[in-house]
């Protein structure tokens, strides 16, 4: 398993790609595209710091994460 910061860099590179369709749908889509391509202990850990703070997600990312892990009732 990735460690925190090795998974907020690639959530950050991720939010970076996803950003270029607007602020408005960009967590969506990075939500999206972490749901499908990130495996469930990359999730849980990513909600893990999450609720440790978040330091260094990129506000964008961050409201994914939010999102998602709402989603999964984790937060």
């Amino acid at each position: 398993m990735s460690s925190p910061d090795k998974l907020v860099y690639m959530a950050n590179q991720i939010g970076k790609f996803f950003v270029a369709q607007g602020e408005s749908e960009a967590p969506a889509a990075i939500a999206e595209h972490l749901k499908k391509f990130w495996e469930p202990r990359m999730l849980t850990a990513i909600f893990a710091h999450l609720q440790a703070g978040g330091a260094g997600l990129d506000p964008v990312v961050r409201q994914a994460i939010e999102k998602l892990a709402a989603d999964h009732a984790v937060v």
